[in-house]
């Protein structure tokens, strides 16, 4: 018995240490994206995103599909720096669904002179090829 939960202790350990990198590993990701944004490269910004059609982005415009429809969303909208302005992510939520998937639950902020504009943003992210990539994002 006694090795039983040496086994189950050992095994709840490693997961909590593995949880932990991967939440570290999203939010580097995030604080990339963010700096991204603000040197007003929105290219560096989309890899963060998983390069796929299956790519999900649901904005106050409607729902986008893909990666390439959400790139140009992004590029169409914040086509000027008094559009982009500077982006300030705030982390509310970091929720693991399971091993290789996580939701994440945050506010935005947009200082910048064409308005500040802000609001929520659920991101669900999933390692795809040994990479955290966001495949879906909802913001508001």
């Amino acid at each position: 018995m006694k090795i039983w939960i040496s086994l189950l202790l050992v095994f709840s350990a490693v997961q909590v240490v593995a949880q932990q990198k991967d939440e570290l590993a999203i939010r580097k990701l995030l604080t990339d994206q963010q700096a991204a944004w603000n040197r007003g490269d929105i290219e560096a910004f989309m890899k963060g995103y998983w390069q796929s059609d299956s790519l999900l982005f649901i904005g106050s415009k409607g729902v986008t599909y893909g990666y390439s429809n959400t790139y140009q969303r992004y590029k169409n909208t914040y086509d000027s720096p008094a559009k982009m302005g500077q982006l300030k992510f705030e982390f509310l939520h970091f929720l693991p669904l399971c091993s290789d998937t996580w939701m994440i639950v945050g506010k935005w902020q947009l200082t910048r002179s064409a308005g500040d504009v802000g609001g929520h943003y659920t991101l669900i992210f999933k390692k795809i090829a040994g990479e955290w990539v966001i495949v879906s994002d909802h913001t508001s």
